[in-house]
C-alpha cells in the first residue's frame, strides 16, 4: 500500500501514515533516526512535503548538498503545496528503491505530477537516502535547477467580414509635445506636422502650435502603431520638446479603416482579448540557460473577434462620404442577417462623436415611407389609393406646401410618393390615430433600443400625438420625429427582408432588444417595395437607376441654416441609410450613395 504526504500549508502532515514517527537526525547513521528502508523514505518524503528541507536532507547521506537543492525546489517551483507518495520499498540486501509520486501545486490552481525512485543504502545498520537530485525529479541533474516559467497567451485579434485583420495586439507609442521644453515652439511644430501628416492630414503646424498653447504642460500630438514610429522616429529624436511613451493596446491595421468604429470596437473588446497563459517547468543549468522542459501546458488565445463590417463596402462608403465637405455619414446592413456591413463618417462628423449609429436628425420626406406603412396598416390606403396633392393644403392653422409649390393633381398614392408630395402625406398622416405613426415607426425597427455590443445605437424618436397639426407635420418628417442613419436603415433592411432583422456587429454577441417590434403585413411590405422602386425609376432618386435594382425614397428636412439631404433604400442584401447634413438638396445624398454603390467589386 503506497503512503501519502502532504506540506502543512494545506493539510496537517499525515504522521498518522507512519509506522515510525521521523525524527532529525544529525549524521547518517545515528542509531536514534529511522530503522528500516520504508520508515526512511518516509521520514524524507514527509519533511519534503512539509517543506522542512533540513530535516529531510539530515536524512540522506549527503546533508550539505540534499538542503540547498531541496530548498531551491520550493523556491524556484514557487510551489503552494507537495502531495508526496510512497510504494512499499523493493530491498536487495544493504540497497533498497522506494518508488514515490509527487503533486506540485503551483501558483495559478497549476498542478504537477510525476514520479520517481529514491535510492536507498545501508550503514553500520541505519538507513539513509543516497543523495541525487533524481530524489527531487528524475531528469534533473546534480548541478541543475527546475524553473516554473509562465507563458503568455496570444491576444485575440479583431477581424472584418473577409478575415482579414482590423485590430491586432501590439505597442503603441503616444507623440508628446509641451512646447515649454523648446526656445522654438514655432520650428517644433513645424517639424512634427511634416513628419506626422503622412499619417493623419489634419496635423498641421498651426493645429499642432495652436493645441500646444492651449495645454498646460505636454499633449498627446498622435498615436502610432510600432512600424509607424520606427519610419519617423529619427525624425522625432532630436526634437526638444518631444517625448513618447510606448504602450500595449489593440492597433489598427489601416488607420483609415473605419477609425471612429474600430474605436467604439477597441473599447468593447479590450478587456476579453487575454487568452489563457501557459505554464512550463524547465531544467536549468548553473549558466542560467535551459536544458529540458520537463512538463508543460501551452497557452490558450482567446478566439478572434469577427465583426460584421464587410472590408469593401466599409472602404466605398467611407470614400463616398469623405468627398463631401459637409458632415457626410452612412449605415449599411444586411437584412437577411441584420449584420452592420458598413458606418462611415467622414472627419467633419467624426467631430460630433458616432452620429452615423446614434445621431438624430429629422428625417424629412424619408419618413413618408412610415406614414404610407401606417395608412396600408390602418387601411386607409394602398398604393393605388388615390389621394389629392395640391401646391399646398391647410391642416388645422398650419399651411403646408410642397417643395416649390409643384402640384400633381389627384394621383394614386405610389405617385404621391415617388414625387415626395407633402401635401398628400400630411393629409394622410392627419387622419391616421394618435398611436399609428409610432406604431409602424416599430414595424419597421424605429423606436425599440438595440444594445448593439460594441455599437452605441439610437433608432429614432416616433412620439405618439393626438395633435392633428403635429401629427400631419409628423407625417412628413418635419415635427417632432427624430431619426439616425441606423434607424433609416432598419427601415430599408425591414422593407428588403420583409421582417425586421435584428442588428449586430461583433459575431457571437448578440444584440439585446427593448421595446416592442410588431410585423408589417406582407401586403403593405409589399407595397412600399412597389414605391421604393418608383422613386429610382422615375421619381426623385433617378441618378441612381443606372446601378442595378436600387429601391430608395429622398428626403430633404428643413432645419435652421439649410436642410439635411438623405437617401435611404436597398439593392439586393444590402440597405443603406446616407445623410449629408444641411446638404441641401436630396439629389446631394443620392449622389454619395451612389459613389459608394460604383466604387464596389463586381458582385456586390
Amino acid at each position: 500500500m503506497s503512503t501519502r504526504f502532504s506540506s502543512s500549508r494545506r493539510f496537517p502532515l499525515l504522521t498518522t501514515l507512519l509506522t515510525v514517527t521521523a525524527v532529525t537526525v544529525a549524521a547518517v547513521g545515528c542509531a536514534s533516526g529511522p530503522q528500516g528502508p520504508a520508515q526512511t523514505a518516509d521520514a524524507f518524503l514527509s519533511a519534503f512535503a512539509d517543506k522542512d528541507v533540513q530535516a529531510a536532507a539530515d536524512l540522506t547521506n549527503l546533508p550539505e548538498k540534499a538542503a540547498p537543492a531541496l530548498s531551491s525546489a520550493w523556491d524556484q517551483l514557487q510551489a503552494e503545496e507537495l502531495i508526496a507518495h510512497s510504494e512499499p520499498p523493493r530491498v536487495t540486501g544493504d540497497t533498497a528503491t522506494v518508488d514515490y509520486t509527487y503533486e506540485w501545486h503551483l501558483p495559478k490552481n497549476r498542478v504537477w505530477t510525476y514520479s520517481g525512485q529514491l535510492q536507498m543504502g545501508r550503514s553500520e545498520g541505519a538507513w539513509a537516502v543516497r543523495w541525487n537530485s533524481a530524489n527531487i525529479h528524475p531528469q534533473l541533474g546534480n548541478t541543475q535547477t527546475l524553473q516554473l516559467r509562465g507563458l503568455p497567451a496570444p491576444k485575440a485579434r479583431v477581424n472584418e467580414r473577409s478575415g482579414s485583420d482590423v485590430l491586432v495586439p501590439g505597442p503603441i507609442y503616444r507623440i508628446f509635445f509641451d512646447r515649454k521644453g523648446t526656445a522654438d515652439p514655432v520650428g517644433v511644430a513645424n517639424s512634427l506636422a511634416i513628419a506626422l501628416r503622412q499619417f493623419d492630414e489634419r496635423l498641421t503646424p498651426l493645429s499642432v502650435l495652436t493645441a500646444a498653447r492651449r495645454a498646460e504642460g505636454k499633449f498627446t500630438v498622435i498615436t502610432l502603431s510600432e512600424w509607424e514610429y520606427n519610419e519617423v522616429s529619427g525624425d522625432l529624436a532630436n526634437l526638444r520638446g518631444v517625448s513618447y511613451d510606448k504602450q500595449w493596446d489593440m492597433v489598427p491595421t489601416d488607420r483609415r479603416f473605419a477609425p471612429d468604429l474600430l474605436t467604439q470596437i477597441r473599447k468593447t473588446v479590450i478587456d476579453e482579448v487575454d487568452g489563457k497563459a501557459g505554464w512550463a517547468v524547465l531544467t536549468v543549468n548553473a549558466n542560467g540557460a535551459d536544458v529540458d522542459v520537463l512538463t508543460e501546458v501551452e497557452p490558450q488565445a482567446s478566439p478572434s473577434f469577427s465583426l460584421s463590417v464587410d472590408r469593401y463596402i466599409q472602404n466605398a462608403a467611407q470614400r463616398a462620404v469623405d468627398l463631401r465637405q459637409e458632415q457626410a455619414m452612412m449605415v449599411v446592413m444586411q437584412p437577411s442577417t441584420g449584420a452592420i456591413l458598413a458606418i462611415a463618417q467622414n472627419a467633419a462628423a467624426d467631430a460630433d462623436g458616432p452620429v452615423a449609429a446614434s445621431g438624430l436628425y429629422p428625417p424629412g420626406s424619408t419618413f413618408k415611407t412610415v406614414t404610407a406603412a401606417a395608412a396600408m396598416s390602418a387601411g386607409l390606403a394602398d398604393p393605388e389609393t388615390v389621394v389629392p396633392c395640391p401646391s399646398t393644403i391647410i391642416v388645422g392653422d398650419r399651411t403646408i406646401p410642397n417643395y416649390n409649390l409643384f402640384t400633381v393633381g389627384d394621383v394614386p398614392m405610389w405617385q404621391a410618393y415617388e414625387r415626395s408630395c407633402n401635401t398628400a402625406f400630411a393629409k394622410i398622416a392627419s387622419e391616421l390615430g394618435g398611436q399609428d405613426l409610432r406604431t409602424a415607426a416599430a414595424a419597421l425597427g424605429v423606436g425599440p433600443d438595440y444594445a448593439v455590443v460594441g455599437l452605441p445605437t439610437v433608432s429614432g424618436s416616433v412620439p405618439e400625438s393626438d395633435e392633428l397639426v403635429q401629427r400631419a407635420e409628423d407625417g412628413i418628417g418635419q415635427g417632432k420625429v427624430l431619426m439616425s442613419p441606423f434607424g433609416l436603415a432598419m427601415v430599408a433592411a425591414t422593407i428588403a427582408h420583409g421582417t425586421t432583422p435584428v442588428p449586430y456587429l461583433i459575431s457571437g454577441h448578440p444584440t439585446q432588444i427593448t421595446g416592442d417590434r410588431t410585423q408589417l403585413a406582407p401586403e403593405v411590405v409589399d407595397g412600399l417595395r412597389l414605391m421604393m422602386r418608383r422613386v429610382v425609376l422615375g421619381g426623385t432618386a433617378e441618378r441612381i437607376r443606372d446601378q442595378g435594382e436600387v429601391y430608395g425614397k429622398t428626403g430633404e428636412a428643413e432645419v435652421d441654416g439649410g436642410s439635411h439631404a438623405w437617401f435611404v433604400g436597398y439593392r439586393g442584401d444590402m440597405a443603406f441609410a446616407t445623410l449629408v447634413v444641411r446638404g441641401g438638396s436630396s439629389d446631394n445624398a443620392v449622389a454619395v450613395t451612389r459613389d459608394m454603390l460604383t466604387a464596389l467589386p463586381a458582385g456586390y
